[in-house]
């Protein structure tokens, strides 16, 4: 997400930050970098122009700053205002005190509303909430089945009316049984269209005055840049939109859908899809999002990724484990998998502060490496994943042929889990305690 647009504002930032001394040219030189680097990723120009002036006029003091490094005072100020031109602070689904909240996915074809609304049922579902799903798109053939495939895989129920063609009859007998059913939230999964039409718009202002939803979300794809601000802007006109959720954040998105659509709309952006998976579907916080753009790091989203993957007993039961007895292999597969389950290695790395994504992506992770690993360790009998020592050439040789693997990465393993087993046995004795945090305990 936002890779190369961090890539050329941490290059202009860069130059600045070495130096010593920021003149008013060198601050309006850095600027006009900046514009360009905003326009190249797709940004609305009035809100490039007005982005800019904003942050003109706080750095007119920078240069003659004595205390703080004027490249870095710099590089906050623009901060500060990508924050405010993202939304300035999250904005989280607004639920009904009078239950079920009632959410409507208005979107076109093809932005990923079906997978969005199942994306968005399973995170209010493991917060605890009771949800439904309603199959209200009755013009693509296969949009009732996708759902309720969805919805199977969930263990969430989906109210559908095959035989009908009504979509306000549909939504209303589907929220009915919501009711009787005591679910806390519902969600409307709509038609959509190739593009904004009459007839599409009249049949969700009918579905709106109908149902009265506490929430009219619009699913918009992230990789068509300013067309996703102009679908916005005509959905809200007719609708009043509430909130938007950016798809395919995880592609070639250049970011300038997500830098505008706030400023265009004034709407929140509440969600981000990061992924194809039924868990990736991220909260949307403007400051975090801001950092990770400016390469600042997102420390906060980073653990709270840790506390949802973590097995808190389990990171328990292991530290104390690795303190009174060492750690052997059976410890590291059980940590390895729940470091998998925060998602692609790569997506936690760009989370980390002063991590350059350039050099991340010329690293090259490879996704498959953890599996690997996993493969060996299970390829070993228990007593030799508690007991790594007896590990022999020929004990190697089968392992290594169990797990489809060369005998290089089985030997590679066994040496950085020897050099581990030396750090943890100096932590352990009179050096600083093992924190619970290195195994995800809260």
């Amino acid at each position: 997400m936002f890779d190369e647009l961090s890539e050329k504002l941490d290059a202009v930032f860069a130059r600045l930050r070495g130096r010593g001394v920021l003149t008013e040219s060198d601050i309006k030189e850095g600027l006009r970098e900046v514009r360009r680097v905003l326009l190249e990723a797709d940004v609305n120009f009035q809100l490039t122009r007005e982005f800019l002036e904003r942050v003109e006029k706080k750095a007119v003091g920078v240069a003659a700053l004595k205390t703080v490094s004027p490249g870095q005072q710099l590089v906050k100020i623009v901060h500060d205002e990508l924050a405010a031109m993202l939304g300035e602070r999250r904005e989280g689904l607004r639920l009904s005190t009078v239950p079920p909240t009632i959410v409507l996915m208005v979107g076109l074809q093809g932005s990923g509303k079906t997978t969005t609304a199942a994306k968005l049922a399973r995170r209010l579902k493991n917060e605890g909430r009771a949800v439904r799903l309603i199959a209200a798109d009755v013009y693509r053939p296969a949009a009732i089945d996708q759902l309720e495939t969805l919805g199977k895989q969930l263990e969430i129920p989906v109210y559908a009316e095959r035989d009908s063609q009504d979509v306000v009859r549909i939504a209303r007998h589907g929220i009915e049984e919501a009711r009787r059913a005591r679910d806390r939230v519902v969600i409307v999964d709509t038609a959509g269209r190739l593009q904004i039409d009459e007839e599409m718009m009249a049949e969700l202002e009918r579905l709106k005055d109908t149902v009265h939803p506490d929430e009219i979300l619009l699913v918009a794809d992230g990789m068509t840049g300013q067309d996703a601000v102009k679908i916005a802007k005509g959905f809200d006109d007719r609708l009043g939109v509430t909130g938007v959720v950016l798809t395919k954040m995880d592609g070639d998105a250049r970011g300038g859908a997500a830098l505008s659509i706030y400023g265009v709309t004034k709407k929140p952006i509440k969600y981000v899809g990061v992924g194809e998976k039924l868990d990736a579907l991220d909260e949307f916080h403007p400051e975090r999002m801001a950092g990770r753009i400016l390469q600042m790091g997102d420390i906060v989203s980073l653990v709270e990724k840790a506390q949802g993957a973590f097995d808190a007993d389990e990171a328990k039961r292991l530290e104390k484990k690795v303190r009174k007895e060492g750690m052997d292999l059976q410890d590291f597969l059980t940590a390895m998998k729940q470091i998998q389950k925060m998602g692609p290695l790569e997506g936690i790395l760009g989370l980390l502060p002063g991590v350059n994504m350039k050099a991340l992506k010329q690293a090259k992770v490879d996704p498959k490496r953890m599996r690997h690993l996993e493969a060996i360790v299970l390829s070993m009998t228990p007593e030799e994943r508690r007991q790594p020592g007896i590990i022999n050439g020929s004990r190697r040789a089968r392992i290594a042929k169990g797990a489809g693997r060369p005998i290089s990465e089985v030997n590679k393993l066994l040496d950085q889990f020897r050099d581990m087993q030396k750090m943890m046995k100096k932590m352990a004795k009179g050096g600083p305690r093992i924190p619970p945090s290195m195994f995800g305990a809260r």
